[in-house]
């Protein structure tokens, strides 16, 4: 099934963003592989799609399969097929996406997930065009091209033996490396201006009133772990709640389940990686006087004076990143796991507090 593409799904004028669509424009004549890396919500299938369709395949159908969505014997038929009789149930023949996407593209997300059959499949493919189907003796010859995306950490898990290092290596003809929203701070108004105007065509508005600038300043202020789709969301939300075209969309809510009977706040927490906290609570009992101390966070309610709740919360994330990095002995990898983030999102919150230069 052939998807259509429009221009305006991807818009930016950062350079990190344009620097991207150059990229792509390089990349998407080939008959190559392609990687796509990225966190969550910045646009990997967009990204893909453009690829197809400045791609020679443009005309061609461009299938998609999210490989966390299916377990190992489903995801294997889904994407090779199978034969009539190949297991319970299976009563007739299958054509999986890569037989469905010949002389096409196939887009592959969270690649990080595949078994390691389907990855040993995946290989054959690449290398010979060829592969059989489940319960099937006859190769399957096919001419598709491959895009892949995942916001894993792919060459770790090649290193550790999770990820096949030879599929890693074919895949990574070209590695595209998306953005996060935090690194895009010149696109966040454009964004937000261009999904408010669709949710406010989708209401049935004459027009859009624009974002008063203490709208402005939330949007420009938050750091988006959801990336763009939560930017979308957010925008959308604030339109919609504002239901008044001909005034300025004033609040911005961050947060869908913040009400006044339940207040809540975007501070993450360490709550479902015990070991974090252990991890934390030793290098506090080992910390000098040079070190810096933690913030109690329920004690930044016991105070009797106005304070800055953004400082606050501020100083409280920067400290803990600081313990939870000396207590992992200062490896990255290891902190955002700790901290129960992507190593993605560890890089993000250090840029941001400019702790990347005491780890270089």
């Amino acid at each position: 099934m052939s998807r259509s593409f429009q221009q305006d799904n991807l818009i930016g004028q950062s350079n990190s963003f344009l620097n991207v669509l150059d990229q792509v424009s390089q990349i998407a004549p080939l008959h190559k592989p392609v990687l796509i890396i990225g966190e969550r919500g910045t646009g990997k299938e967009l990204i893909a799609a453009r690829l197809h369709y400045l791609s020679q395949r443009w005309d061609q159908n461009y299938l998609t399969l999210n490989c966390a969505a299916l377990n190992e014997n489903l995801l294997e038929s889904e994407l090779f097929g199978h034969e009539a009789g190949a297991f319970t149930g299976a009563a007739k023949r299958h054509e999986g996406r890569f037989e469905r996407a010949n002389g096409g593209t196939l887009f592959l997300d969270e690649l990080a997930n595949t078994p390691a059959m389907v990855q040993e499949k995946l290989l054959r493919v690449i290398e010979y065009g060829e592969f059989e189907r489940v319960g099937g003796s006859r190769s399957v010859k096919v001419d598709v091209r491959l895009i892949c995306a995942t916001n894993e950490d792919l060459p770790s898990m090649a290193e550790q033996g999770e990820f096949r290092a030879d599929l890693l290596d074919r895949l990574a003809f070209d590695v595209i490396t998306l953005p996060p929203m935090r690194e895009r701070q010149e696109d966040i108004l454009v964004l937000a201006e261009h999904f408010a105007v669709n949710m406010a065509r989708e209401l049935g508005f004459e027009l859009f009133s624009g974002f008063s600038e203490k709208a402005k300043r939330t949007l420009l202020d938050y750091d988006w772990p959801g990336n763009v789709r939560e930017l979308k969301n957010v925008v959308e939300r604030s339109v919609y709640r504002t239901n008044n075209p001909y005034v300025p969309v004033h609040h911005i809510q961050l947060d869908p389940f913040e009400s006044p009977f339940r207040p809540r706040t975007r501070v993450r927490t360490v709550d479902r990686k015990p070991q974090a906290d252990k991890a934390v609570v030793a290098n506090k009992e080992q910390s000098s006087d040079n070190q810096p101390s933690t913030v109690n966070p329920a004690s930044a309610f016991e105070f009797n004076q106005v304070q800055d709740f953004k400082v606050l919360s501020e100083n409280f994330e920067m400290n803990l990143i600081k313990q939870a990095l000396a207590a992992c002995q200062f490896n990255q990898k290891k902190t955002a796991e700790a901290l129960n983030l992507t190593y993605h999102q560890l890089r993000g919150y250090m840029k941001k507090y400019k702790l990347l230069d005491s780890q270089q």
